[in-house]
Order: structure tokens, then sequence, then C-alpha cells
């Protein structure tokens, strides 16, 4: 771990990974970004990325699973180093593995024998159980609850307030949204909506 932090994305989310690398005892903690190249700390583009190697650690803070997915590539091939951010406040069993580039916030649990892939954002108060597999790139939103031996495929998003029952599959790229409760296998991507819920596209 270096002492300075480049985080990839300088919107709401940049500001949740900043507050949880500060915590974290990163010393200097600045953004590029393609957008908001006003913002305090911003320092310019995405195209700039290559020359921050070697000097900064790095994190991709966007919420859209492709595009984090897109630019932690990136990083990679560019060898920099991806950062991994857990809020102290976060309860994570001593024998979970949790990927590079992957964020757990302010209030998550996480329990024994999960896996946590890469670029996977763990969100607000959400619970993983036992022996969950959460694929590269998913992002499980605030307050949503996955229990025990759920797989998760990459680039999965489930929604604020979702349920997943026990030993349930979810297809890669699937969506599940807010408040949905999952009771059985999702095999074919889409999107899921309802409770129970139901194929919406």
């Amino acid at each position: 771990m270096r002492s300075k932090l480049m985080i990839i994305g300088a919107g709401g989310q940049g500001a949740v990974c900043a507050e949880i690398a500060k915590i974290c005892n990163y010393k200097v903690i600045e953004f590029l970004d393609d957008v908001r190249l006003d913002k305090e700390n911003v320092k310019g583009p995405t195209t700039l990325l290559p020359s921050f190697v070697g000097e900064y650690d790095f994190f991709v803070a966007i919420g859209d699973n492709a595009t984090r997915k897109a630019f932690i590539e990136k990083v990679v091939a560019a060898k920099g180093d991806l950062a991994v951010l857990v809020h102290p406040s976060a309860i994570i069993s001593d024998n979970v593995t949790i990927g590079e580039g992957t964020v757990v916030t302010a209030g998550a649990v996480i329990n024994p024998g999960a896996k946590v892939g890469r670029g996977v954002i763990v969100n607000t108060q959400s619970s993983v159980d036992h022996d969950c597999d959460l694929g590269d790139y998913s992002h499980i939103g605030v307050g949503s609850h996955l229990a025990g031996t759920v797989r998760v495929g990459s680039e999965v998003f489930i929604g604020a307030g979702a349920i997943i029952i026990n030993n349930i599959s979810i297809a890669p790229k699937t969506v599940i949204g807010a408040g949905a409760v999952v009771i059985k296998d999702l095999d074919e991507k889409g999107t899921y909506v309802g409770v129970p819920v139901r194929k919406i596209k």
C-alpha cells in the first residue's frame, strides 16, 4: 500500500470511496474524471492514468459494472496497483477472500467462506452470508441480503433492499431490482423485479 491513491470517478461513488480511503490511512487522495474536471482534487481526464503508475495506488469508483470493469482493465494493462477499500465498521470473517479493486462499505457483513471477486461493490449495510461467491465486477446494493451459498455471476447488479434466499445461482450480467425477492435460480440474463421476482426484459 502506497500513501497516495488515485480514484477514477469523482462522482458519488468516488466520494464514498475517498472517505474510506482516508480512514484507511491514504495520505493523498486525488481523482481522474472525464466529466468533472472542475472538481476539487481532480487531476485531469482518465487518459492521464499511465502517468501516475508507480506513484499511486488506483481505485475505480464507478457504479456501472461494465464501465468499472473497463477502467479496471485499463489500470491492469498499465501495470497499476489496485487497492482494496474496506470501511472499518464492516464485519468480515477471517476466511473471506476479497479481490483487488473491491470496496466494502460501512456496515456491510461478509460471513465465513465467502469469495468476493475483482472490482466488486459491497454496499452500505448489505450482507453476504456463508459460502457465497460474488463474481467479478458485481454490485451488491445498499441494504440487500444474500443468504448462504448464493452464486452471483460476473457483472450482476443487485438493487437496494433485495433479498436472495440460500443456494441460488444468478446468471452473469443480470439486474435485480430494488426490493426484489429471489427464490429460484436466475439462469437467464435479464432484468428481474418483484416479490417474488419476474423477468421484465
